[in-house]
């Protein structure tokens, strides 16, 4: 197996999008201390969930295609054991 996780070649890419969110998040604060109309509040929360799924979703990719494949080219069983992972992750995000 091939050493590194498969979101490393973009890390800077997601931090710099974890940090939009964390933004954010910071921001959704901010509008309930200045007590800001409720709707407004939850369109925000809106767009943060769907940035929080857009990354997800990215992360899942990048684990296919490298952690999987990898332990595809090491044995049948390790490959099923990480399908086995990443169905899991799926069922997560999908319950989320």
């Amino acid at each position: 197996m091939s050493d590194g996780h498969g979101y490393i070649a973009d890390k800077a890419a997601y931090v710099r999008r974890l940090k939009l969110i964390e933004g954010q998040a910071r921001g959704l604060q901010r509008m309930v201390d200045d007590e800001v109309y409720c709707i407004d509040i939850l369109t925000q929360v809106t767009a943060m969930k769907r940035a929080l799924e857009s990354v997800s979703l990215e992360l899942l990719r990048d684990h296919m295609g490298h952690c999987v494949v990898d332990a595809a080219r090491e044995s049948d069983d390790a490959a099923a054991a990480k399908i086995d992972e990443a169905m899991k992750a799926i069922t997560r995000l999908v319950k989320s």
